[in-house]
């Protein structure tokens, strides 16, 4: 923190903190209901017209969207609750339990956190689905008991079918996280769900799709929406880090300072490691 306004009362100056990168009105009715992700006034980071990011020297935000991290955890784990908090979301919406058997489409930064809050929360199985081999490998070695890379040309039914007989998960998982967005694994997840089971989209891609929703209908599945994250969110994503239940420092590929911001957002496009981070600018003045 390099400054405070004269009310707040809960930090100081110097104090290290994690962001939650978007405060809402805090008057509608979403916000009201305790759901102010959901707030159609939302400001958020990197949303233009009206916020162009965080890469600058000073950014201001409101006390209660301020998050102090131990002394244990350094800046570089502080920027890493953002996403953090969005596995954390979505498990929560998932309502994920001990023993359950959970399969996640996507191996990214945000599949392979969800895949750790699971285990974290008591999964038994967390099976990560992804077509690129090298972040299934790191997959395995981070949080999931299990990984499966889908055979080209196979239909998303018979991808659905492999998982369930290579993991014996009997009728089927109890918990599907989609988070890539992508058509063939949406169809794929709904498949791969046992009756009754529940399907979280959290994954954002093309904003029109087909998918079974016949399936859908027979298996009665639980199909929710997932966006951001919530009240205590944030709070339990630092628990969990604190408590040593998730690491994410692993995650880390590399840090570039901020003069070479654009070699950074080169390596992610090109999908060099998992998660790239940029050094704030340091002295501007």
């Amino acid at each position: 923190m390099h400054e405070i306004g004269s009310a707040v009362t809960t930090l100081k100056i110097g104090d290290r903190v994690a962001i939650e990168p978007g405060y809402p009105c805090r008057r509608c009715k979403n916000c009201k209901d305790g759901r102010y992700n959901l707030c159609p006034q939302m400001h958020f980071a990197a949303d233009p017209p009206y916020s162009h990011g965080a890469l600058t020297k000073y950014f201001k935000m409101p006390e209660d969207f301020c998050y102090k991290i131990p002394d244990s955890m350094g800046l570089d784990e502080a920027a890493l609750v953002e996403p953090l908090a969005v596995a954390v979301h979505t498990s929560r919406l998932a309502e994920i339990k001990i023993q359950n058997d959970v399969v996640i489409f996507g191996a990214g930064t945000v599949g392979l956190l969800c895949a750790a809050v699971a285990k974290a929360l008591g999964a038994r199985k967390v099976i990560s689905v992804d077509v690129n081999s090298s972040r299934l490998e790191f997959a395995r070695k981070f949080a999931a008991t299990g990984t499966y890379e889908p055979v080209r040309g196979d239909e998303p039914e018979e991808t659905a079918r492999k998982i369930i007989e290579l993991y014996s998960l009997g009728e089927g998982a109890d918990v599907v996280i989609e988070a890539t967005g992508v058509e063939i694994c949406i169809d794929a997840g709904i498949h791969a769900l046992r009756r009754g089971g529940t399907y979280i989209q959290t994954g954002l891609g093309k904003s029109k799709i087909q998918f079974p929703i016949v399936k859908l209908s027979e298996k009665e599945i639980n199909m929710k929406g997932c966006f951001r994250y919530n009240s205590g969110d944030y709070e339990l994503a630092l628990h969990l880090l604190e408590s040593k239940k998730v690491s994410i420092k692993e995650l880390i590929t590399g840090v570039e300072p901020f003069e070479r911001a654009t070699v950074a957002w080169e390596r992610t496009l090109k999908g060099d490691g998992i998660k790239n981070l940029i050094r704030g600018p340091q002295d501007l003045d």
